[in-house]
Formats: structure tokens, sequence, C-alpha cells
């Protein structure tokens, strides 16, 4: 199975158990679901879950009395024994980039930070959470200051692209000129520490029936959980995001701690055996420009020769500040001259432009509000109001 971390503690488990959300589900686990419930009778489930597989994946139905092709007892059937519902969006907000982020609660206390940014890939990208917080404290990252709650649902992840389509009108699924084209797995937590129901959303995202995504446009990034990363590729066909931001381990221990038990010549022998890899398959390495730390051109030309022989390209990130951090941003210069050294080589390298700064939304800025709220109570003086119970 997918899961390599002990998260006895945070199973991909609703805190609130309520009806069973059919969009959580395969097309496999539907059928079953209709026959374990009675509503659909064995030989005729695929059919049915053919049809409701349309009406909530491409269709973006929320109440089962909309589908008007299914027979008046079996939608009363299915809405005693299901749901469709959304969760709540607890907090919406735009950027003056056109950026948007959803704070989106599955639950009390889970609650997570999804974004969607336009004009990246064909159109604009969805990224995505795959945890509540994060267990692998990256030193530069906000959202490895949150600690992990819990890993989310396959329902819960599919549930985050549904959100953003809601909101930009694009349902039915459309076949051109849609505005969410590319999913990434960049948001809060370790993919790879959630697998299963990583893996689970993908199918859901790219079935060409439904959401229709193709894994070709989706990408799975991880800090390099090693022994995962054969399976991700055999089991969803996804790209491969690598976040590196280290030549050397030394300084990648510093940076990403999970490089104390993987570190750089393991992940890369990973890398190099990833199911699919090649030119057209390339794999991303994102690495973020710390001022003073790893933007020298030594260190680029060291990354050149550690990625030699890699179908690549290499996302450089202009460093998001975020209030507690000590690092700063590679000043644009510095940025610019490590960029040509990586181009020279012949390697892409495009300097990814900050987006959604203005309302945390850029890379390594996410981290729940609720968590934001919590530490603030715990900052703030207790006043007499507070004593009272006021």
């Amino acid at each position: 199975m997918g899961v390599t971390l002990d998260l006895s503690r945070a199973a991909a488990q609703p805190l609130v158990q309520t009806a069973p959300n059919l969009a959580g589900l395969t097309r496999a686990e539907l059928a079953a679901a209709l026959v374990d419930a009675g509503v659909v009778r064995p030989e005729k489930a695929k059919m049915r879950a053919g049809q409701l597989w349309r009406w909530i994946h491409h269709y973006g139905v929320t109440d089962f009395a909309a589908m008007t092709d299914v027979a008046k007892e079996t939608r009363a059937a299915l809405a005693e024994a299901f749901t469709l519902g959304r969760p709540e969006v607890v907090e919406r907000q735009v950027s003056k980039d056109g950026t948007r982020k959803w704070l989106i609660r599955m639950g009390p206390g889970v609650e997570v930070e999804t974004v969607y940014i336009p004009d990246v890939g064909r159109a604009g990208a969805l990224c995505v959470s795959s945890q509540v917080g994060c267990t692998l404290n990256c030193t530069f990252c906000h959202t490895g200051t949150q600690a992990l709650v819990r890993n989310l649902t396959t329902a819960e992840i599919v549930a985050q692209v549904q959100v953003a389509r809601d909101d930009l009108g694009e349902w039915p699924s459309p076949k051109e000129d849609r505005r969410l084209s590319n999913i990434v797995f960049m948001g809060m937590g370790e993919p790879l520490y959630n697998l299963d129901h990583v893996a689970a959303a993908i199918d859901i995202i790219a079935d060409n029936e439904g959401i229709a995504i193709s894994r070709r446009r989706i990408t799975v990034s991880t800090s390099g959980v090693v022994p995962q990363l054969a399976e991700l590729g055999a089991r969803t066909q996804a790209m491969l995001a690598i976040s590196l931001h280290a030549t050397n381990d030394a300084l990648r221990e510093k940076l990403v701690p999970l490089n104390r038990k993987y570190p750089i010549a393991e992940l890369m022998a990973g890398i190099r055996a990833y199911p699919g890899l090649s030119n057209a398959r390339r794999v991303t390495f994102e690495y973020v420009m710390l001022k003073g730390v790893n933007d020298t051109p030594a260190e680029a030309k060291a990354l050149v020769q550690l990625l030699k022989g890699i179908p690549a390209k290499i996302n450089l990130i202009p460093f998001n500040k975020w209030p507690g951090s000590d690092y700063e941003c590679s000043d644009w210069k510095t940025i610019e001259a490590f960029a040509a050294v990586l181009n020279r080589a012949g390697y892409a390298s495009p300097i990814r432009t900050p987006r959604g700064r203005d309302i945390l939304a850029a890379c390594g800025q996410l981290k729940s509000e609720s968590e934001k709220q919590r530490a603030s109570a715990r900052r703030r003086p207790v006043t007499e109001a507070d004593s009272a119970g006021l």
C-alpha cells in the first residue's frame, strides 16, 4: 500500500462521520456502494454507476434530484443513503493578479487551503493539498510550521477540485477553453505519505467521462519519499516534481530534513528509475532561491552536474517571505545569473513569477487559517473579558 509513515493518530478519516459522499469513490467503489446500500441490483450496478458518474463529475451536480434521467424512486433512495455535498468554503480570497485562494473546512478543526493560479500550464493550475498540516518541517516553508492533523481522504482531495470548478463556472466539463487545465499536488502536506488517497483522487480527476484532466497535466510534488516514487509512477502516471533546493546533503538536510532519511544519491537513483521518464515526460525540479544560502554560481554548476542524464526542467522559485521566517529572497540579478548557468547547460529554467503574495497564496505560504488563529490566540495576553468567558 502507499502509506509509509506511521500516521495512526492522523489517519485519513473524516472527523465527523456522515453519509458516504459518492464524489470520493472510484468507479468500482461507486458500483459496489450502490449494491451494498440496496439501491441497485448487482446486474445493473455498472450501468447505474456510469450514469451517476457523469452527473457527479461531468455536470458537477450536488443534488440527486437534478439527475433527470434517473427514476424518481431511485433518486430518493440515493438521497437517503448518500450525499453529494461540498465541504464548507470558510473564506475566498482573490489576489490582484487573479490568483484565487479558498480556505476549505472538511470538518471541525480540519481546514486546508487550495489555490487557483491563472495562466499556468495550458490555461490555469489548481494547487491542491493532500494533508492538513505537514510532518516534513522544511525550514523555508510556512506550511511546515503547522503540525500534521491528518491525511485527507479521496473525497476531500477531489472536493478541492470541485470547489474550484464551482467558483470558476466550469460545469459541465469543458472540452475546449477550460480555465482549470492543470492539477498540481503542491499544496499542504507530502502527497507520498498519503499515496493511496492521492492515487484514487487522480483516477477520479483524470477519468475521461468526468473532470477529464489528462494525467500528463497532473503533477505530484514530493520532497523525496524515495520508496514510494516507483509506486507513484506506476499507479498514477502523473508527472513528477521534486522539491530539491540544494545540491549537497549537508545543506539539504538543513532545508529539507527528510534528506537525512533519503539522501541525495538515493533520491537521484529513485528519480532515474521513475516509470515513464523521458524527454516528453521530464521531471520538474523545484529550487527555492534563498539569499546567501543556495544561490551562488557554484551551486548552479553543481546542480547541472547533479542532474546530468535526467530529462529535467528546473523551476527557480523566488522565496516568498512569511511571518517569522529568517530567510530572504535572492536578489533578482543573482537569480538571473543562476538561471543563465542552467540555460547554458541546456536546461529549461524558468523563474517562477510569484503569484498571490498579497493573500499569502504563493509557494510555501499555505497554512490553514484556523491554525493561524489558534497560534495568535496562544500569543495574545489573557484579558478580563477572556476570563469572564466573553
